[in-house]
């Protein structure tokens, strides 16, 4: 018998006939002898309703106040999965995040997991229980509903799956498992059987949505083996685990991944001096703008330019923080350009596998895409190119590491 965390979205509940396909996924797992937690998003669409109706009443709502709201969206679901179960002849119990004592900072709309008490689910799980949880979701020691913001309903079932000791979190959404990059861009993408945390990590920092940042963290600080898998089609899904020692030949890039929302600017002609690259990227940070690839030169006269990325919705806010910083450092100018996207090859296999650079820039230059920017990590490239080459970039790495095969 095994303790399975499942987890579903918003898509895949997003209506009553879809949550009663859910019921029954539920049903099987428990009646092959598994022992089966779930937590569930609120319904597709719900959340920004609720956040709509809020604003139709206040411009800047109160975030306390929006916690109370959209949680609700979570408690919805989870009673009619409950009903849908008790309807299969299961007996389910559901719980919102603050009866499970899910117990988060006070962080209203980011809140952070502090501590699980799983003693009621486990009394629950040994009277033979399905457990539902609200995704997204828990209590401030005050009592106080928070959310956990983008992305808390796979945190909270990794979390849960953390504090209970589960074999396995399962997390279903819409795609059938982590593909070596979109298939809507390459049409040979291939499935991926499994992927390591570090190459998760690394995906989903890149422009990959299929699993939100923090619950990848949460899981790989305490092993907690990830499965993504479909909702609406049977399949092994794609194990997101530790990397196996013992595989003795592990592919040099698992993926390609990719992210069409960056905007970079430039600053030219700042003084090279110890403090100034602080001063330029200390104020945009400041401003809650989080700043991706950073290149900073020095020329001749020993003047200095700093190119860095940000978000394309912060681009407007950076720009303006960037001039007023350049008139302050006397710099000869500020450029931006709104029209690049980032591409990067991510795999654990880089680490013992020389050449994988130049064989990503010979792939590149050979389609005549410049390269504008370049980044590192042990288990990841990435380059800075122009928008319009983007899919002919993937479509040629994708070939170049044999991801079809």
């Amino acid at each position: 018998m095994s303790l399975i965390v499942q987890k579903y979205g918003g898509t895949s509940v997003g209506t009553v006939d879809r949550i009663k396909a859910v019921a029954k996924k539920v049903a099987a797992a428990h009646g092959a002898g598994d022992k089966i937690v779930v937590a569930v998003s609120a319904m597709s669409g719900e959340t920004n309703r609720l956040i709509g109706l809020a604003r139709e009443i206040q411009e800047e709502p109160n975030l306390r106040e929006m916690d109370v709201l959209v949680s609700t969206g979570e408690q919805v679901t989870i009673a009619l999965l409950c009903m849908a179960l008790n309807e299969a002849g299961i007996e389910a119990r559901s719980y919102t995040g603050g009866q499970v004592r899910i117990l988060t900072d006070n962080a209203h709309g980011k809140a952070r997991i502090q501590d699980i008490d799983g003693h009621r689910i486990q009394e629950d799980l040994d009277a033979g229980r399905v457990v539902v949880v609200a995704g997204f979701q828990g209590a401030d020691e005050a009592g106080n509903i928070t959310t956990l913001g983008r992305g808390g309903s796979d945190t909270t079932a990794v979390a849960l799956a953390a504090a209970l000791n589960a074999d396995e979190c399962q997390i279903y959404t819409d795609v059938d498992g982590v593909y070596t990059t979109d298939p809507r861009v390459v049409a040979d993408a291939r499935r991926l059987e499994k992927i390591t945390f570090e190459e998760m990590l690394e995906m989903a920092s890149q422009g990959s949505k299929i699993l939100q940042i923090r619950s990848v963290e949460f899981a790989g600080k305490y092993n907690v083996p990830l499965r993504v898998m479909s909702s609406f089609e049977d399949g092994p899904g794609t194990l997101i685990s530790l990397e196996d020692d013992d595989q003795m030949e592990k592919p040099v890039v698992s993926g390609i991944a990719f992210n069409r929302d960056e905007a970079k600017l430039t600053i030219r002609g700042i003084p090279d001096q110890p403090g100034v690259a602080y001063k330029v990227l200390g104020a945009i940070s400041a401003a809650n703008i989080e700043i991706d690839v950073i290149v900073q030169n020095v020329a001749k006269d020993n003047s200095a330019s700093i190119t860095f990325t940000v978000h394309r919705n912060d681009l407007k806010r950076a720009t303006e923080l960037l001039e007023k910083i350049a008139s302050d450092l006397g710099a000869i100018e500020v450029d931006t350009d709104d029209h690049i996207v980032k591409v990067s090859i991510v795999g654990v296999g880089m680490r013992s596998h020389a050449g994988v650079a130049a064989t990503m820039f010979e792939s590149l230059a050979a389609e005549g895409i410049n390269i504008q920017l370049i980044t590192t990590s042990e288990i990841k490239i990435t380059v800075v190119i122009e928008e319009r080459y983007l899919e002919l970039a993937v479509r040629a790495l994708h070939s170049a590491f044999g991801l079809e095969q």
